[in-house]
This record gives structure tokens, C-alpha cells and sequence, in this order.
């Protein structure tokens, strides 16, 4: 990296970790460009040169940890739909414990970004992010439902308004876990309790046993 280079990092980013503090404390609808310019030390029209708006400025901080995330989930439900039917029954806790544990692992190293978007995403494209991926579990779960009773299987569905808020508050649990000011033990063994919690209610409404 030549001075030039260098230079132009430097300047990235200062912006980045003033623009963090600022969204943090102030929200991203109360974040001022001008605020954030001032305390970088850059111009204006230096800022533009990098970041076309507040809403990119916000983008750069969250949009690789948020879309890797959600990746992962969907990565884990592939492979899920790739097994048998006959075996799914079988295989969903290994599935749901191992996508988990990869979205925890991530999240916990990548925390700022996920603070960043539970505490300031109001009014930008991560406002909806943790109930987009309430979504896909409840899109996931309505799947797992039909290959069920295709099979045979008795299954007590879930009223769709108690799937919701069951399903909502294990991913809001789970994100909360990630971003308290606790030890990784503390959270790795409050993880476990959580889906211990969590799935044994599933595999009792839908009949499972051995779980």
C-alpha cells in the first residue's frame, strides 16, 4: 500500500468508526451527515467521494454481516431439503442446532454490526431484518408441515398468530443472547438451553418423540 493508499484508508476509516458512534448514540434517523463529517475530519464533497448517502454510509457498516447471516440460514435449509423425506423427521434437530451454532459463531464475532442493526436499523433496509428471517423459519416450518402429513405423520399445527410470536421470540432471544455484555461461555450455555427450551416444545406438538 503506497502513501496515497494508505491515506485514503485511513480517511475510510475514520469515517466508518465516527459514523458508528454516531448511529449508535443517536439512532439512524437522528445521525447527522454533517456531525459525522465534522468529527472525521473530511469535507463534504470528500465524504460523497465515498459514500453516496447516509443510507450507504449505514450500508458499509452492516450489509456483509447481515446478508452472511441470513446466507447461512438459507445454506442450512438447502441442505435440509436435500435429505430424504423419510429421514427429515430424524435429522431436523442435528439441522436446526448446527445452523445455530454457525449463525452464533458468526454473530458473536461480528456483534457491532448486529448492535448496530437491533439498536439503529430503524429506517433503513435492515428495520425488518430479524422479522425477514422470523419469515423464513415460518416459511421453513410451513414445509416441514406438508412433507409431515404427506407421510402420514400427525402433526398439531400451530395457530399461525402463536407460530408467529413463538418463532419471533426465539430469534429475538437468540440476538439478544449475542449482544449482552457476557462471557462467550455464559452465552454458548445459555444457546444450548435456549434450543433445549425451544425445540422440545416443537417436537411435542408435532408428536416426536426421542428427541
Amino acid at each position: 500500500m503506497n502513501g496515497m493508499e494508505a491515506k485514503e484508508a485511513g480517511t475510510l476509516g475514520r469515517i466508518l468508526q465516527v459514523a458508528e458512534k454516531e448511529f449508535l448514540e443517536n439512532g439512524f434517523r437522528g445521525a447527522a451527515l454533517r456531525k459525522i463529517v465534522k468529527k472525521a475530519g473530511v469535507t463534504t464533497g470528500a465524504f460523497y467521494g465515498y459514500f453516496k448517502s447516509k443510507e450507504a454510509l449505514f450500508d458499509a457498516l452492516v450489509k456483509k454481516d447481515a446478508d452472511f447471516i441470513k446466507g447461512i440460514y438459507d445454506e442450512i435449509l438447502a441442505d435440509f431439503a436435500q435429505i430424504p423425506p423419510d429421514q427429515q423427521e430424524q435429522s431436523l434437530d442435528k439441522y436446526s442446532a448446527m445452523g445455530l451454532q454457525r449463525m452464533f459463531d458468526y454473530a458473536w464475532e461480528h456483534k457491532r454490526s448486529f448492535r448496530l442493526i437491533a439498536q439503529s436499523g430503524s429506517g433503513t433496509a435492515y428495520e425488518h431484518f430479524l422479522q425477514d428471517i422470523v419469515q423464513k423459519d415460518i416459511d421453513s416450518t410451513e414445509r416441514f408441515y406438508r412433507i409431515l402429513e404427506s407421510r402420514g405423520t400427525p402433526v398439531e399445527r400451530v395457530d399461525p398468530m402463536v407460530e408467529q410470536l413463538v418463532i419471533s421470540g426465539s430469534f429475538t432471544a437468540f440476538f439478544t443472547l449475542i449482544l449482552k455484555d457476557i462471557p462467550r461461555e455464559e452465552a454458548e450455555r445459555g444457546l444450548a438451553q435456549l434450543f433445549r427450551f425451544y425445540r422440545g416444545g416443537w417436537n411435542n406438538l408435532m408428536h416426536f418423540s426421542g428427541h
